[in-house]
């Protein structure tokens, strides 16, 4: 077993080593295992940035009692994030990256939404508000998001300014944030919501990484939130 799991490691390692040296997106899928691979709020939630009142880890499942946001302790550029989340019905959530301001994040920042998408307010919203949407700039495709009360994965991989997004197995967005040169108007023509008023293209790499709790009066869960380093 050990042997296995070492020869997959290795593979793992020599496709990440390969990618690197390009400006592409690094796609994974499955679930992560081996050295590098680290619980991005440690044990616990030891390693979050958090209120203690609003966020609660019990038995490995993360959840928030209010609208307010987890974020890791440590900062990251390029990186591979592996979690799994579970809707409520009418769930708004997200995952932010590249966050260099915690507080005021939503304009400097970039967030991956997570929305139950089968819900009567969120399946007639806009595609960029839309489960596994870049929020507000690029929506999903080929979605196989599970209903509400079903877990679901994501693994994001940031590189450079390259983000892909593989939803249950399945790539479902890859976005170049140098594309996004507007703060009113995106490349496909749709309108940037006017909180959003720092171009993409101008956003800082190196950040915290974040959860949103509980948004639009709906929960959200989330486990086995895991990160990999690519640099």
């Amino acid at each position: 077993m050990k042997k296995i799991q070492f020869i997959l490691f290795f593979l793992f390692i020599t496709i990440v080593l390969q990618v690197s040296a390009q400006n592409t997106p690094i796609v994974v899928q499955g679930q992560p295992m081996g050295k590098g691979w680290k619980n991005l709020f440690g044990n616990n939630l030891s390693k979050a940035i958090y209120d203690k009142s609003i966020w609660k880890d019990s038995s490995g499942v993360i959840t928030a009692s209010k609208d307010d946001a987890i974020w890791s302790f440590d900062e990251y550029d390029d990186f591979i994030l592996d979690l799994d989340f579970q809707n409520a019905d009418g769930t708004n959530s997200g995952v932010i990256v590249h966050a260099t301001d915690i507080v005021e994040w939503i304009p400097n920042s970039v967030e991956i939404q997570i929305a139950d998408d089968y819900s009567k307010q969120w399946s007639k919203a806009a595609p960029t508000w839309q489960c596994a949407a870049i929020f507000g700039r690029k929506p999903a495709t080929n979605k196989s998001l599970k209903p509400a009360g079903e877990w679901n994965h994501f693994t994001i991989t940031c590189k450079g300014k390259m983000i892909s997004i593989v939803l249950n197995g399945t790539l479902v967005n890859e976005c170049n944030m140098d594309d996004f040169t507007s703060a009113k108007v995106n490349p496909d023509g749709s309108s940037v919501p006017s909180w959003l008023k720092n171009p993409m293209s101008t956003l800082a790499l190196r950040g915290h990484i974040g959860l949103q709790g509980k948004h639009a009066g709906a929960p959200i869960y989330f486990k086995n939130v895991k990160v990999f380093k690519l640099s």
